[in-house]
């Protein structure tokens, strides 16, 4: 085939995008830098026209360091609007046609009204069941490095200093037999992962993180959950403006080098880009982000390639028009069945998208992910020093991390014990956890909580019942609360809350006689069930005792009486939200 018919058409010169307003008052400005104005500028466009077959809304829209594109301000009280303006239609003064011999591409920007939005439906949950076997592997095979850092560490590989440079401190539940006062809060005894995959090298968008996933690692109980982040999630980050979450880390990124640097190697920019993103996440599920790994697609092939490649179950036939070009001229990046992929083949694999879905794609990378992650753990692979140097080659140059190699081995003796039974995933696009829906701002595609955009309660409600503290369910203390007020149903809603970070409540009643002004905490296990007693201490403002203050009062068999005084009534409604 002549290669010189497969040319993509010029791009548009400019586009322009028109005000999409947000509630009664709020409005996105315009914003139509042309390409070679963004190296200038401060910010990408997020709105500029996609090449054929390439459609890549970008969200760059944040203010980093251009004052005349202005973040968009939601006030609270109006997030339950959920009247998204519909995009623009698209251009149609594309100066080159299509190339003939290749099927034409629906340009349409995806979104509600778009015709590939039905079919996507139903392929997503064609590869819903191979996305959830996929990810019960995926904690592992996402952190690699700490696996091979474990191993490498009893074997001196000095090289391990090339990936595991961080200089972010121990957190508490990193470190063994922990003192229950270095803890903060319920779910501080877990340790929390954000998990960062993004292009790279020459693709477009180098430094978006297209695959987010936090990694929450129990250590006591030796549990991992993965919760997946949807990449076009519409999020307003701290000290840079409304974007999609994948444009978080890159924008802490950018903003300290103050201008766009895609691939930078600056530890200080790397350090902010984690910043930026780990406070983004962090209001999004609730939790804190204690460590970061962010790995490019070219660790994906290279390692892939160190490793003698691997083999991936592959469930339809894959077949992209769109990357032809980098598979001589082949549509068909892969065949059903078992395929054996070098690494350019598993790279073509894990990116294409533009025929399938996000979804899809996540579940073709995790798939590959766990391939690798096998393939790594062969008798063959770590018996050989030349392998597991060229893999450490691999990650010291295309992965960037904030664990230093002594929390890194600390991790990887947690991890060598979690199987993968006890590995588990959810997402919040999946029945019966649909907390998320499709939107559109200023003509791109978005994702926001059904909600309303940036309430993110019902997620946060639904991320502290999957990570419940491990010292709250290992020591899984009874506890009685007595409302002790006059203020009825108080000892209910303060056991529902406390229910939620998994605190085993077994009953609630209320004291003989009201009139109690200050909450007691009484701990009944004759000093034992610590990290309870602190949780509690913390939660409460007040230090427990061993003895009740009253003999009339009955515990039935209980280990913790919280009896509730009038200092709650107040406190308690700023508690539960």
């Amino acid at each position: 085939m002549d290669r010189s018919r497969l040319k993509r058409p010029a791009r548009q010169k400019q586009r322009q995008t028109p005000k999409i307003t947000l509630g009664s008052s709020q409005t996105v400005p315009e914003v139509v830098p042309k390409r070679t104005q963004i190296l200038r500028a401060a910010t990408y466009d997020s709105t500029r026209p996609a090449r054929p077959g390439m459609r890549r809304a970008r969200a760059h829209a944040h203010n980093t360091l251009q004052t005349s594109h202005m973040p968009v301000a939601v006030a609270p009280t109006q997030t339950t609007q959920q009247a998204i303006p519909e995009p623009p239609p698209t251009p149609s003064n594309v100066t080159t046609p299509p190339p003939p011999n290749l099927t034409p591409i629906d340009m349409s920007l995806p979104g509600p009204d778009s015709p590939l939005h039905e079919i996507r439906l139903i392929r997503r949950k064609k590869w819903h069941k191979l996305r959830l076997l996929a990810a019960r592997g995926t904690a592992f095979a996402l952190i690699i490095l700490i696996t091979l850092g474990g191993l490498l560490f009893s074997q001196s590989y000095l090289k391990l200093n090339k990936v595991f440079k961080g200089t972010t401190g121990t957190v508490a539940a990193l470190r063994p037999n922990v003192n229950p006062n270095l803890l903060k809060g319920e779910g501080s005894g877990r340790i929390n992962i954000l998990l960062l995959g993004r292009g790279g090298g020459n693709h477009d968008g180098p430094d978006l993180t297209d695959s987010m996933m936090v990694a929450s690692i129990d250590p006591v109980n030796f549990s991992t959950t993965l919760i997946s982040l949807p990449r076009d999630l519409w999020v307003n980050t701290p000290n840079a403006g409304v974007m999609k979450i994948n444009a978080a880390w890159e924008a802490g990124e950018f903003k300290y080098l103050g201008k766009i640097a895609p691939g930078s190697t600056n530890p200080a920019a790397i350090s902010a880009g984690f910043s930026s993103v780990d406070q983004t996440v962090g209001q999004v599920l609730g939790v804190n982000i204690d460590y970061n790994i962010l790995v490019d697609f070219q660790a994906f092939q290279q390692a892939v390639d160190t490793v003698g490649g691997v083999t991936v179950n592959v469930p339809t036939p894959l077949v992209d028009p769109t990357m032809a070009w980098e598979n001589s001229n082949n549509p068909t990046l892969a065949q059903a069945g078992v395929q054996n992929f070098d690494g350019a083949q598993a790279l073509l694999y894990v990116r294409s998208r533009e025929t399938t879905s996000d979804f899809a794609r996540a579940a073709r990378q995790r798939a590959v992910l766990v391939a690798l992650k096998d393939k790594i753990e062969t008798l063959g692979t770590l018996s050989n020093p030349l392998k597991i140097s060229g893999l450490i080659n691999v990650f010291g140059n295309n992965v960037q991390t904030d664990l230093s190699l002594s929390n890194a081995s600390r991790l990887y003796s947690i991890i060598k014990n979690i199987s993968n039974a006890n590995v588990t995933s959810t997402d919040f696009s999946t029945a019966p956890n649909q907390f998320v829906t499709i939107g559109n701002i200023a003509g791109q595609s978005i994702v926001l909580p059904t909600s309303g955009l940036f309430n993110y309660g019902k997620i946060q409600q639904y991320v502290r019942g999957l990570l419940k503290d491990p010292y709250i369910i290992k020591e899984n203390a009874k506890i009685m609360i007595l409302n002790g007020t006059i203020t009825p149903g108080l000892a209910t809603t303060v056991a529902n809350q406390l229910k939620t970070y998994g605190y085993n409540v077994f009953g609630v009643a209320n004291t003989q006689a009201s009139g109690w002004s200050q909450t007691m905490i009484i701990n009944l296990t004759h000093g034992k069930d610590l990290y309870t007693q602190h949780y509690l201490e913390q939660r409460f403002g007040v230090k427990a005792i061993n003895q009740l203050p009253s003999n009339a009062i009955s515990t039935n068999g209980a280990d913790f009486v919280i009896i509730i005084g009038s200092n709650e009534v107040n406190s308690t409604q700023t508690k539960t939200n």
